[in-house]
């Protein structure tokens, strides 16, 4: 299985100050999220704000993968084992009472470092579709641990009783949306740093031609590894706030299926590409959504449609803006 991306011949993000058409729809992306909250006050829709939080989180997510996948060129799946760990991190300590939310997000970023670092060392020995079986196994792995965890839930889950505590995070969904929001944004704005460094410069070269850059003198593995760690840790973080938005941690969170749909987010909306992955899970979670409400038969429709939009849209929805400048840079 190989994945094409085109990291190294794209610009990845668009240029500070140039007002390009990405840039303006960049913008009105997040301006609309910001209406969300006001706009589901107004009509009393509490579930569009649930939806869109799911958005939110969901494209935290394949923002993680796309780190990996579309500039590393490491094809995971086994990414959504993390959004597990950070959900399961929550709802374990608090089981126990321990309500504190910088608690929390200690626990999800230490955790996932323990786990993501020795799981990327092992996989990133190997290469293509060795690299998907052992990613792919080892999720499998902590999926099953989590189901045999009969004193936390086992298969059927474990409920949260307490949600994280602190600043926005007390219970409210507006406060919750909002904190999502801002951690999204946030998150988007280190990875354009990242990837316009000469980390990311190293990471994109690895996965366009590892010889070249070992020809160098400059060892991939670190760099790639590095980089799955992150990944993994953005990912965790958006199972802390799935596990706070659901109030419930379940081991379906680490499941495959899931792993496939964020890859599935991710080439939706442009792999190597900085928002793309967001507009995928947006895409996808609303495509999913309409059709559902349609038909019971929903996924013969959307598995078709999926493949459409990958076959004509090579570089995914992202991709297929264009990006003259507007202005001046």
């Amino acid at each position: 299985m190989k994945i094409e991306t085109q990291t190294l011949q794209a610009d990845p993000v668009p240029r500070l100050g140039a007002w390009s058409l990405r840039t303006v729809i960049t913008i009105v992306i997040f301006m609309l999220f910001l209406l969300v909250p006001v706009y589901a006050m107004q009509t009393d829709s509490p579930y569009l704000l649930i939806q869109f939080s799911r958005i939110l989180v969901f494209g935290l997510a394949a923002l993680g993968l796309n780190l990996a996948l579309g500039y590393g060129g490491m094809v995971s799946f086994g990414h959504a084992m993390y959004i597990g760990i950070g959900a399961y991190c929550v709802a374990i300590s608090s089981h126990y009472g321990y309500d504190n939310g910088l608690l929390h997000l200690a626990l999800v970023g230490g955790v996932t470092a323990l786990v993501a670092a020795p799981v990327g060392w092992v996989a990133l020995r190997t290469r293509n579709i060795a690299f998907i079986m052992i990613t792919l196994a080892l999720a499998q792995m902590f999926y099953f641990l989590a189901v045999g965890l009969k004193q936390f839930g086992g298969d059927e889950g474990l409920p949260i009783r307490q949600l994280s505590h602190f600043g926005a995070l007390t219970g409210s969904n507006i406060g919750l949306y909002l904190a999502l929001l801002a951690t999204l944004g946030l998150s988007l704005l280190v990875l354009q740093r990242v990837i316009r460094s000469r980390f990311g410069l190293i990471l994109r070269a690895t996965s366009a031609d590892e010889r070249r850059v070992r020809a160098v003198g400059t060892s991939p593995l670190g760099y790639r590894l590095v980089a799955y760690v992150l990944s993994a840790e953005l990912c965790a973080l958006a199972g802390y706030f799935l596990a706070n938005l659901t109030a419930f941690a379940s081991p379906a969170y680490m499941a495959w299926t899931a792993s496939g749909e964020l890859i599935i987010m991710v080439l939706l909306g442009g792999v190597g590409t900085l928002i793309g992955p967001v507009v995928g899970a947006a895409a996808f979670l609303l495509l999913e959504e309409g059709l559902k409400a349609l038909t019971d038969h929903w996924l013969i429709i959307m598995g078709p449609l999926i493949i459409l939009i990958v076959l004509f849209l090579r570089n995914g929805l992202w991709g297929a803006v264009s990006d003259h400048p507007r202005g001046r840079h």
